[in-house]
């Protein structure tokens, strides 16, 4: 199977290639430029200098030409200067929420609370902590898989990840405490989750994509409920896109909060940030 090309690091084209028939770099880059790999040399690299020996190079190689995103066959994703570990079946977090990341810190310089909701590898959560001082940190998904992959990157802060639906998922006691609220949470319309890339689609999970019908059901939810969990002056954070952005500024406004919007060009990011008053 052929991965299909995007303007991202580790994407493919039409064309594919199953090994290099040699283990030296230029072989390497020569397969993944075979399989249309637009940042061959660059995956080249990172393979290298991960893979054991030879035939863990042939079978990373391998991977990356099924389509198995570069992160997935790494074993980690670089988000916001840290290493993530990352695994498949688990939501790789994208270089764009690295603005969320520092809208938040930004906002709540001195949160001493921070909650990561629909963590996936608790990426959000991880870089808030590398940068805040002995905060308290929680991260949260529905997905069993990421909980547990979230759980190893939160344990470097002393962080707790917790498994259920939403705030279902945490403790009691953080009700009305929390500085930072980060939810990452799914946005794609159900009927557009079919145009998004291979990689995505095949080998992310469902709940990480899909928001329902316009793409705002989950955040809907969160935004409801998340004036209950923040401290006076805590902030929730949520990445959304261009075209939902007034959408989700509404739903906020609806839950009560004092919403702004925050856009990067730079990185194609639109995040809503909601303070309680």
């Amino acid at each position: 199977m052929c991965p299909s090309s995007s303007s991202s690091p580790g994407s493919f084209g039409s064309s594919c290639s199953s090994r290099p028939s040699r283990f030296s770099p230029d072989s390497v880059v020569a397969a993944l430029r075979a399989a249309g790999c637009v940042f061959a040399e660059d995956e080249a690299r990172l393979m290298l200098s991960a893979a054991s020996g030879p035939d863990e190079l042939a079978a990373m190689v391998a991977r990356r030409v099924s389509g198995l995103p570069l992160e997935h066959v790494l074993g980690w994703a670089e988000f916001s200067g840290l290493r993530i570990a990352v695994e498949p079946g688990v939501f790789v977090p994208r270089r764009r929420t690295e603005f969320l990341v520092a809208e938040a810190l930004a906002q709540a310089p001195d949160a001493s609370v921070v909650v990561d909701l629909c963590c996936g590898s608790g990426a959000v959560g991880a870089a808030l902590a590398a940068v805040l001082t002995g905060v308290e940190l929680h991260a949260a998904d529905i997905d069993p898989v990421a909980v547990e992959c979230a759980r190893r990157n939160v344990a470097a802060y002393d962080g707790h990840a917790h498994q259920g639906d939403l705030f279902d998922a945490l403790p009691s006691g953080l009700r009305g405490r929390v500085g930072i609220l980060a939810a990452n949470v799914p946005y794609v319309p159900t009927g557009e989750v079919g145009l998004l890339p291979a990689e995505a689609r095949e080998h992310e999970p469902l709940v990480a994509l899909d928001g329902g019908g316009d793409g705002l059901d989950v955040l809907r939810r969160v935004a409801a409920r998340a004036s209950e969990w923040l401290a006076p002056g805590g902030c929730l954070l949520v990445e959304t896109s261009e075209r939902q952005a007034r959408s989700a500024v509404t739903a906020f406004e609806s839950g009560g909060l004092i919403t702004r919007l925050a856009v990067s060009e730079e990185l194609y990011a639109n995040v809503v940030i909601g303070v309680r008053g």
